[in-house]
């Protein structure tokens, strides 16, 4: 008896695979799942190609690859257990997430909002008192409406109960971007984001959601965490982005078990290590169960923050109900 499975399984892969980056190239999703891809083309001597769908918070990139075959070959490299498609109306109510896809979790990293050297804001401080004086005119880039650093944003001005004026890029470094070029007031974004133009002086750090201060440069940088200003944040401390590869879970068990097996290598290897202790990203490798709970946990967050700040978040919002 041939078993169609696990006979594609021997012969996994005989052509190259392709990895779908759901955001722009450049931010921490494209920086993680890029090398992920080749430390298992490395592990493996797999061929793998990385390409960039952004847009729609991961929308257009989980309809392209959730239209492909599932065969293997086309995969998700994604963000947060693409916690806000559904949330977003971007896909069927009915899809649950963690029923059509197996997550594998890599590495976590933390959020920041920095300005350039010429802002008027000294201090996080600083914003807070301008956004209580003048609500919804201190603009903050994100890396898109409905995205990991629009909700953190508003996480922390929800915290420090004030008003900005969000305004969404496609992914995290054009958001990073906005800010150093002066486009918006602050640079939204992550640490990893950040961290490079930091150490040049370019954007000076105003907070990052970590638990304890970031000290950089034999104490020359100091990078406050949102708790020194914020108190009642610090019970929800660390805040920030979750980094996966995301499987079709209706491939042939033989093929996932493949994949996961070169993901975790990856995920363990020196060359992942390296680069995530040099951009302040955490390795947190999760599969099986437990990412699948991750991912319920980090979906049920967003619809909470998204019905909380409704009138930020323009479009079709869904609540809990709605998505059961």
């Amino acid at each position: 008896v041939t078993i169609p499975g696990a006979a594609l399984a021997q012969g996994y892969p005989d052509k190259p695979i392709t990895f779908v980056v759901m955001y722009a190239a450049g931010g921490g999703t494209d920086t993680v799942m890029r090398k992920i891809a080749d430390e298992m083309a490395k592990a493996k001597g797999w061929q793998i190609n990385v390409i960039n769908k952004p847009g729609a918070v991961g929308g257009i990139a989980t309809q392209y690859v959730f239209g492909e075959e599932s065969d293997g070959y086309t995969l998700l490299a994604g963000a947060n257990a693409n916690k806000f498609v559904r949330v977003m109306g971007h896909i069927d109510a009915d899809r649950v997430p963690w029923e059509d896809w197996e997550f594998m979790q890599a590495a976590v990293s933390l959020g920041s909002w920095s300005v350039r050297p010429d802002s008027p804001f000294q201090t996080f401080e600083d914003v807070v008192k301008a956004a209580k004086a003048d609500p919804g005119k201190i603009s903050i880039s994100t890396s898109g409406t409905g995205g990991l650093w629009h909700e953190l944003a508003l996480i922390v001005a929800g915290f420090a109960d004030i008003e900005l004026k969000y305004v969404p890029y496609k992914g995290g470094k054009p958001a990073t971007l906005a800010g150093l070029q002066g486009e918006t007031d602050i640079a939204g974004g992550g640490v990893h984001e950040h961290i490079d133009l930091v150490r040049a002086g370019e954007l000076r750090p105003l907070q990052q959601t970590g638990t304890e201060d970031i000290v950089l440069e034999d104490g020359k940088i100091v990078w406050p965490t949102v708790g020194n200003f914020v108190p009642d944040i610090k019970p929800f401390l660390p805040l920030g982005g979750t980094y996966n590869l995301i499987v079709k879970r209706d491939i042939p068990p033989e093929v996932l078990a493949q994949i996961r097996e070169a993901f975790i290598a990856a995920a363990n290897s020196d060359g992942v290590k390296e680069m995530m202790d040099s951009k302040f990203f955490k390795r947190d490798v999760i599969t099986g169960a437990d990412a699948d709970k991750r991912a319920a946990q980090l979906e049920t967050v967003t619809v909470d923050t998204f019905n909380k700040f409704k009138d930020q978040i323009p479009g079709d919002v869904k609540t809990a109900e709605d998505l059961g």
